[in-house]
């Protein structure tokens, strides 16, 4: 029986995925449940399980190498939680990127970020500085040598960074909801969105009124950071969509 393109398509994503499980370290100390969940999410926030995949627990369980309750577990979690969907007698698809999800994901994650970079003027030295000033540096190289998927683990690296020197715990609990999605939208349209140079500006602009001890300033300009790039990932939904109407 000759493969159709959907056949051949779903084969990609299992070898993929494989292929992916093979590169990841630092699992063995989580459970079984826990385990199988982290692993998936992020299988799904680096889109080696795209939107629309099918997940079938049995062939889940085996490619984890465990059994199918705590793969159950976790698909079941995941599913709360918005990332996946039941099909009734065929398993869990992974759920599209809807453009009203992100609008009021972008922004949520605009406000506390503010709020983030906001706290963290006050925090940070020169070491902190430095970290920032490195990760922008590492984003011009990989801009240079076209690499966008590395562009924007150092975008969500520069993100988590100012995150992490807001010293609030319950600010990064409440941002990580929403980080994964952040991400997987970024990912999913960076190679048909503009080369990201104004988003290295932003950032160096963002490191400088943190440096001047301005924290107004850097609240307004991470906010407006992400308003900017939420108006260029709809662009491309729309697009993908057949969806963008005249401006």
């Amino acid at each position: 029986m000759k493969k159709t393109s959907e056949d051949e398509r779903e084969e990609k994503i299992k070898g993929d995925f494989l292929l992916y499980l093979e590169g990841l370290k630092d699992f063995e100390q989580y459970r079984l449940p826990q385990r199988a969940y982290h692993i998936i999410r992020l299988a799904i926030r680096d889109l080696i399980l795209p939107p629309g995949s099918m997940i079938l627990e049995r062939e889940m369980s085996e490619a984890l190498e465990m059994s199918r309750t705590p793969v159950r577990e976790a698909l079941v979690r995941l599913e709360t939680e918005g990332v996946l969907r039941l099909v009734p007698r065929r398993g869990f698809v992974v759920e599209p990127i809807e453009k009203q999800d992100l609008v009021e994901i972008y922004d949520i994650a605009g406000s506390l970020e503010g709020l983030a970079v906001d706290l963290a003027t006050s925090n940070v030295g020169q070491e902190e500085i430095k970290i920032l000033d490195e990760i922008v540096a590492e984003q011009e190289q990989a801009l240079e040598q076209k690499d966008l998927h590395k562009w924007a683990q150092l975008d969500d690296r520069f993100h988590s960074s100012l995150i992490d020197f807001s010293q609030s715990k319950r600010l990064r609990s409440v941002i990580d909801i929403h980080a994964d999605q952040i991400y997987r939208a970024r990912l999913f349209t960076i190679r048909y969105r503009p080369l990201p140079f104004q988003s290295i500006e932003e950032h160096k602009a963002i490191i400088s009124c943190i440096r001047a001890k301005d924290p107004k300033a850097s609240r307004l300009l991470m906010q407006s950071h992400r308003k900017r790039t939420l108006k260029e990932i709809l662009k491309v939904i729309d697009q993908s969509n057949g969806t963008e109407e005249e401006n």
